[in-house]
């Protein structure tokens, strides 16, 4: 037990040294990140913590939980980045944790470290806990939910059951007020496939269903019901409309393609997702029942996923987000094999996409920044306005960028040339966890001076000015969070936005300051009475007085 506990201790202190640092030294990136971190704002400064608001106004997309975690992290920190990010570096922690424990109980000690180590070596799911976005949280407690169902199906005892079938309907209620009921549809589609692979016999008994599906209606009622009892269902109908809208449009221009996820797990998962592809391929003779079921219901999850987000018109990275903990439980069951069974090889196909994905990867990491450096070159052969300012922004580039690369084809060589499989697979994935590591502290900062900074420090002046801040002809939440008194709980955007029409032309009370793209600049230039104040890095700015 010591020895398990020194484990679980030293997983805690590396991802708290992995996911902590530098979270406060980026900006909040437009539009999530900004949009999240506002309505937990917002709960904090008007001191309405049941009602979900952008600019004070209803917002009809989410429900609360993930922003009461902001909202308490911004009165333990401030209202800042580095709290606004916090919440997810704290699931980080939490996840890989969880991970080793699981990974004990199902199989043994080594794979729950290689589990560990995968997890930490896949760049997508990196890169999630440190940022300020809704879905690590939601993911986890959906997984967490699942695990506890297969423990209904494994488990005799009695008294055990009753408590997991609790905790799967609390874990599966909390998904559900963090981000809707999607996660109730993403459970329900899995143990419909579940039933139908085992025809159509429930592998857990009907009245530990009842009893997930009870607490599930008692949490979510705890927000939604009350929601409905206070202000009637207003909020109901917006959000099933929202919801909707993301099924049947292209919501917010993510319109893309069918197999959009693919590429993204393929790629933005290496290598973990082609050690998936060996563990699907090819299954291990020595794994036991239990092991085997866990297996089969990662597959089902994956799949659910997979394709009910493919289907989904509205297609976003982070949609598919929850495919990286099959999708790692997967892979790990092939590295597991591959480690320690002598005899075990790599299939052809995945030796291929090994050498060519991680090739193209690490090269595009090192040459990243060497793009950038010659970016009036790259400048000249693009045809966007808006694009070329961006690239005007004064970001220096240096070798030390590129290093995070130059260590991630180390790790892809290594695990050619060294003989130890041990060795090799930890020299490659400790190497994308460094190169995910330094691209956060190196890169990522540049990236937004090019992409927003000029925009958000505008923002930022007018922090302290009683006046109206807007944006023209594009959709941001910068001016909202950016421009807004982080002290002045009746800061109200309401005062600092209103009507771009009767900003431009009415009669305004106070200062007006606008935002625009300099491909839209002519929208402004033309407005009587408006003074242009400066341009910088893809952004114009202008003002107008009362």
């Amino acid at each position: 037990m010591k020895h398990i506990l020194k484990n679980e201790l030293r997983i805690l202190i590396l991802a708290a040294l992995l996911f902590l640092p530098f979270l406060g030294s980026v900006h909040l990136f437009d539009w999530d990140e900004i949009n999240f971190a506002e309505s937990a704002r917002e709960m904090l400064l008007s001191g309405d913590y049941f009602t979900v608001q952008i600019n004070y106004e209803p917002f009809w997309e989410k429900p609360p939980m993930f922003f009461w975690m902001q909202a308490l992290s911004m009165k333990i920190f401030g209202i800042n980045e580095f709290a606004a990010r916090f919440p997810n570096a704290l699931c980080g922690i939490v996840t890989l944790v969880a991970f080793f424990r699981i990974g004990r109980k199902i199989v043994d000690v080594q794979f729950a470290r290689i589990w560990v180590m995968i997890y930490l070596g896949t760049f997508l799911p990196f890169l999630y806990f440190k940022s300020g976005i809704i879905d690590p949280w939601f993911n986890l407690f959906i997984f967490l939910a699942i695990y506890r169902v297969y423990l209904l199906a494994t488990n005799d005892s009695a008294r055990d059951n009753r408590m997991n079938a609790l905790l799967a309907g609390l874990f599966l209620g909390f998904a559900v007020i963090t981000k809707g009921p999607v996660a109730i549809v993403i459970c329900v589609l899995f143990f419909l496939v579940i039933l139908s692979i085992n025809k159509f016999r429930s592998p857990i008994k009907w009245k530990f269903l009842l009893v997930i599906f009870g607490v599930v209606l008692l949490v979510s009622f705890s927000w939604f019901g009350m929601e409905t009892i206070r202000n009637g269902p207003h909020f109901i109908v917006e959000f099933v409309q929202y919801q909707i809208r993301l099924l049947t449009t292209s919501e917010a221009g993510h319109g893309q393609p069918f197999f959009y996820h693919w590429p993204v797990l393929l790629f933005g998962c290496f290598p973990t997702s082609i050690f998936m592809i060996q563990a699907m391929a090819k299954r291990s003779n020595e794994l036991e029942v239990n092991q085997v079921l866990f297996r089969k219901w990662m597959i089902v999850l994956f799949w659910v996923v997979l394709l009910l987000f493919s289907i989904v018109t509205t297609k976003i990275v982070h949609y598919s987000s929850l495919c990286y903990f099959p999708l790692t439980f997967l892979a790990t069951l092939g590295v597991y094999e591959f480690i320690r069974n002598r005899d075990a090889k790599l299939l052809y196909v995945v030796q291929g996409l090994f050498a060519v994905i991680g090739v193209l990867l690490a090269t595009l990491f090192m040459f990243f920044p060497v793009l950038f450096g010659i970016k009036e070159s790259v400048s000249e052969k693009l045809n966007d306005e808006f694009v070329q300012g961006n690239l005007e922004a004064d970001v220096n580039w240096a070798f030390t960028d590129s290093l995070g690369g130059l260590i991630f084809l180390g790790g892809v060589v290594c695990f050619w040339l060294i003989r130890n499989r041990e060795l090799k697979s930890q020299l490659l994935f400790s190497s994308i966890t460094i190169c995910a590591f330094m691209s956060t502290m190196l890169i990522a900062p540049k990236v937004e001076a090019i992409s927003q900074r000029a925009n958000i420090e505008f923002f930022k002046q007018r922090q302290n000015e009683d006046c109206y801040v807007e944006t023209i002809n594009y959709k941001s939440y910068a001016h909202y969070f950016y421009a807004g008194d982080p002290e002045n709980p009746l800061d109200g955007l309401r005062q600092k936005s209103a009507d771009d029409n009767w900003l431009l032309y009415g009669e305004i009370d106070k200062t007006a300051y606008f935002s625009v793209k300099i491909s839209d600049v002519a929208m402004l230039d033309s407005v009587p009475g408006i003074q242009k104040l400066y341009q910088k890095n893809g952004f114009a700015f202008y003002k107008r007085e009362p």
